[in-house]
């Protein structure tokens, strides 16, 4: 489906978002709704193509080509292309992957946003946190919340995952959550949340939840580190360990849409 038809689907999913009652107090958000480009009190930009870990295939850029805001949306925009990034390598797709790192951080509470994934072999979508002493202390004794994450090849499943010391990669403990019927995330929006309490954390698509996961779940002798501010990240990634590489049959430019972000205050007992 082309970006244009998409037009009005940004504007009244903002409209009606607005209306709706979050589950604690709004702290933070970004509607996306305002100049042609993120907002640089809000997002900060990673860039290079070093494969961050997972031997994707892209370089991330801060240009509009890979990151814009386009009609009530933040547009993340994957195109085949040959880039030599700041970090001197040269790689055959583009993207963008942005963060609130430095600007803003948040321990418990929910986090939320209303996003359309794309489709094709070697895509890799992320909604996801990560904490925020990643610098001092490494991954994944950091913490990462995988809010939602989507592989191409599988439109109609998402998946929440968290990742600490002793269970992190392919260890990561977590849940997927398939869409019935042969329904696909790529033919519309989805709200994924993940609400974030002391002693526990849920993971919902469209208000229902279907994973939960508290500190009594994890490995024996395993520390829970989800008890520290963590930032927020989104991205669209091309290749990797887990997607693999695309193929004949992917298409390029992909887009990941993203109608709002927001982040709610603990509602009701936080230390619940």
């Amino acid at each position: 489906m082309r970006l244009a038809i998409l037009a009005g689907v940004c504007g009244l999913a903002l409209v009606a978002g607005c209306t709706a009652k979050g589950p604690g107090k709004l702290v933070w958000h970004d509607e996306f709704d305002r100049g042609n480009r993120p907002d640089p009190t809000k997002w900060v930009f990673d860039l290079g193509g070093h494969g961050w870990g997972n031997n994707e295939l892209q370089s991330y850029t801060e240009r509009t080509n890979n990151a814009r805001l386009e009609d009530g949306c933040l547009v993340i925009e994957a195109r085949r292309e040959s880039w030599t990034g700041p970090d001197g390598r040269e790689r055959d797709y583009t993207s963008a992957r942005l963060k609130t790192q430095g600007l803003a951080e948040w321990t418990y509470g929910r986090m939320e946003a209303r996003i359309k994934v794309p489709q094709g072999q070697g895509i890799w979508p992320a909604f996801w946190t990560l904490g925020t002493g990643f610098n001092g202390v490494g991954w994944p004794k950091c913490g990462e919340i995988d809010i939602m994450e989507n592989i191409g090849r599988e439109p109609g499943t998402v998946h929440g995952t968290v990742h600490g010391p002793g269970y992190s990669g392919g260890d990561g403990i977590g849940r997927p959550f398939q869409l019935p019927l042969g329904q696909r995330f790529t033919d519309g929006f989805h709200v994924f949340a993940m609400d974030w309490r002391p002693r526990k954390l849920t993971w919902s698509v469209d208000g229902k939840d279907y994973f939960t996961l508290t500190r009594t779940d994890l490995p024996k002798g395993s520390e829970w580190v989800f008890d520290r501010p963590h930032f927020l990240l989104l991205n669209l990634a091309v290749g990797g360990n887990w997607p693999g590489a695309p193929d004949a049959s992917t298409t390029f430019p992909q887009r990941l849409l993203v109608d709002y972000v927001r982040v709610y205050a603990p509602a009701g007992k936080s230390a619940e």
